[in-house]
């Protein structure tokens, strides 16, 4: 064969080989579709009350707090009625805080009937938008939930929108406005989703986020459990973190009565966490200052949020007798925004309790986000 023959074949070749290789690169890329089962989702428990909306089990590729490729699950939850307003907009919800193991997901919670908020996410699906659930990584999939780990938290927002749009049936442009909310853990997520945003999914035409109650800094939060009713979400947080940085190493610090309580949370939701480790102090439970290590101090340093500016507005919101995640700590994400130049509208609820600020804030966080969507001039308070 001679060399003109030669060179032509190997470019047919590689031209015969461009569909392959481009499909296996496209599967394997951050919001793309592993599995999209069709489901039913319920506001009542024993399954009572079918929301009359079209609903997916998704398993969709993200990306974990290193950048090493990972699986999540969600739901996605789309109206039957038609967008007459342009193209249907999603919103990324970013659950609060469920718990630890697989059992815990707002996936398995919303199949029950048994998830509190699809009260919010229902404000947004009767305003038509599509709503698109993120389990977070390690709940509802194999491996350990990473909980709190926003790096990893905010990456699973924005590739369960990536997702949404690749559900054929759904029927959703990758040209749609998106906004994005949470509150607590989904406060977390979804304040990383809009730092993440420009540099991981500079593609979706992100409008807004509204993030309310936010545990911006991991330490100060940990600090506030310490010894009292909620110590089981600081270790909870102390095991996502683990889970996400295993070289942190939490089981060589702990006392047999730790490992075995921390062993346990592993697979706990919300409820028996804030049972099995209520009143407890990390001090009992370890045998050496863990959070003060070096290596953990850099972890969490890297995990308090403030540090980059999110480039589209926020409506932030916190309730004033918060005593999970003192009041302080949103005040604080606040400043460090508008000293950063991001347009942030900041709301302090009267509210006297963590849960009650999210019963109080949600309905404003929506309607503050419609504004986002119709394109209403930005109000800040900075």
């Amino acid at each position: 064969m001679n060399l003109r023959v030669r060179a032509t074949m190997s470019v047919i070749g590689a031209l015969l080989l461009l569909p392959v290789l481009g499909g296996t690169a496209r599967s394997t890329a951050a919001g793309e579709i592993v599995e999209a089962s069709p489901t039913t989702v319920y506001l009542a428990p024993g399954k009572l009350l079918k929301v009359p909306v079209k609903a997916w089990h998704l398993r969709y590729r993200s990306t974990s707090a290193t950048g090493a490729a990972n699986v999540v699950s969600g739901t996605l939850l789309v109206p039957r009625t038609p967008y007459l307003l342009g193209r249907r907009p999603i919103a990324g919800y970013a659950v609060g805080s469920h718990g630890m193991g697989d059992q815990c997901a707002p996936s398995n919670a919303m199949a029950k009937g048994t998830e509190a908020e699809l009260a919010i996410m229902s404000l947004m699906l009767l305003k038509g938008w599509a709503v698109a659930v993120t389990d977070y990584e390690g709940l509802g999939t194999p491996g350990d939930h990473t909980y709190m780990a926003g790096i990893s938290q905010g990456h699973a927002v924005l590739d369960s929108i990536r997702a949404a749009t690749r559900v054929g049936e759904a029927n959703l442009s990758e040209d749609a406005p998106v906004v994005v909310m949470g509150y607590s853990q989904g406060g977390s997520g979804a304040a990383w989703a809009a730092q993440l945003q420009p540099s991981y999914a500079p593609e979706l035409r992100l409008k807004g986020v509204a993030a309310g109650g936010v545990p911006a800094d991991l330490q100060a939060v940990a600090d506030n459990l310490d010894g009292t009713s909620d110590f089981g979400l600081a270790a909870a947080a102390g095991l996502g973190l683990d889970a996400a940085y295993p070289e942190l190493s939490l089981a060589s610090y702990l006392t047999p009565e730790g490992a075995a309580l921390f062993a346990g949370a592993r697979d706990d939701c919300v409820a028996e966490l804030r049972s099995a480790l209520a009143g407890r102090r990390l001090s009992e439970l370890t045998t050496t200052d863990v959070m003060h290590r070096p290596d953990w101090r850099a972890r969490l340093q890297e995990n308090r949020l403030g540090g980059t500016a999110p480039r589209v507005p926020m409506f932030l919101y916190h309730a004033k007798g918060d005593e999970i995640i003192p009041y302080g700590v949103g005040g604080t994400l606040r400043k460090e925004y508008c000293a950063r130049g991001v347009r942030v509208l900041w709301t302090g609820l009267p509210a006297g309790s963590h849960v009650v600020g999210a019963v109080e804030g949600g309905p404003l966080a929506v309607a503050w986000l419609a504004g986002r969507v119709l394109g209403l001039p930005v109000v800040t308070n900075c």
